[in-house]
């Protein structure tokens, strides 16, 4: 996986911020509504970053059912799990470091398996995907969400200099184009594609609390000092953004795939 993720913890804390923005939590409405899941099921979230879809996926499989989210950053693991301290759901939800190359799961173990943000930072995508259908049963649900990074919309005075540091935030991604080749990889996986939609990010007027808003600072803490970008320019960017949104100017959209699969179960085919 990507170097790149291994947030620190202030990184995991702003991260977690982004998470909590109304644009981000209705995303994990519709990645719930997707998933339907039902009491007593067994959920695997594979990079649960701060837990917070893990935790709603919990309430939804209830005490009878069991939720496990692995990430493989410590300060994740650390947040997601103080997220649940003192909950009774803390009896049926947690949280353990894992790779998703190398999943620490018995064949057929999960009922569904849930991946978001997390396979566009993957160097081996199929293996990860052959580990994601290894632990399904049969019948078994799998949802991935990813971004299209070319899809970003972003107004900017100084266009040369937006395009610079977003092109050196793309070197964070192993494939930041990921959800054009993922159906098909999904198949040879073994998946039968049940659903595929976008989910945008709109963003049109500056607010701090919205996505984008947040991702100007995490963008801007990892291009510093990188491939030329100063310091000095991440600021001058940012700034430029604040200007646009008091001229009513702002602007931002971003797409997000959505992937619903199922594993086949051959005792009912045909």
């Amino acid at each position: 996986m990507s170097a790149g993720l291994e947030y620190d913890e202030e990184a995991s804390r702003r991260l977690e911020a982004i998470y909590v923005t109304p644009d981000v939590v209705a995303q994990r409405r519709e990645i719930l509504g997707a998933l339907e899941l039902c009491p007593g099921e067994r959920v695997l979230d594979i990079g649960s970053g701060p837990g917070l879809l893990a935790v709603d996926m919990g309430v939804a499989v209830g005490p009878s059912g069991q939720v496990i989210g692995i990430d493989i950053n410590d300060n994740m693991i650390a947040i997601s799990r103080a997220r649940c301290a003192g909950q009774p759901m803390a009896k049926w939800v947690e949280f353990r470091l894992g790779d998703v190359t190398k999943l620490p799961f018995p064949d057929g173990h999960f009922d569904v398996a849930v991946s978001t943000q997390v396979y566009e930072f993957v160097s081996d995508v199929p293996s990860a995907l052959n580990e994601l259908y290894r632990i399904l049963r049969p019948g078994g649900r799998a949802l991935i969400l990813d971004t299209h990074w070319e899809s970003v919309v972003w107004n900017a005075t100084d266009r040369a200099r937006r395009n610079r540091i977003l092109k050196v935030w793309d070197e964070l991604l192993v494939d930041p184009l990921l959800p054009e080749t993922l159906a098909p990889m999904l198949k040879r996986a073994g998946f039968m594609l049940q659903r595929r939609e976008v989910i945008p990010l709109f963003n049109p007027e500056y607010d701090a609390n919205t996505f984008s808003h947040g991702m100007i600072g995490h963008i801007g803490s990892y291009v510093a000092g990188r491939r030329g970008v100063t310091q000095e320019e991440i600021e001058a960017w940012a700034e430029d953004l604040r200007k646009l949104g008091e001229t009513g100017s702002y602007f931002f959209s971003l797409n997000r795939y959505l992937f619903l699969a199922v594993k086949p179960d051959v005792r009912t085919a045909g």
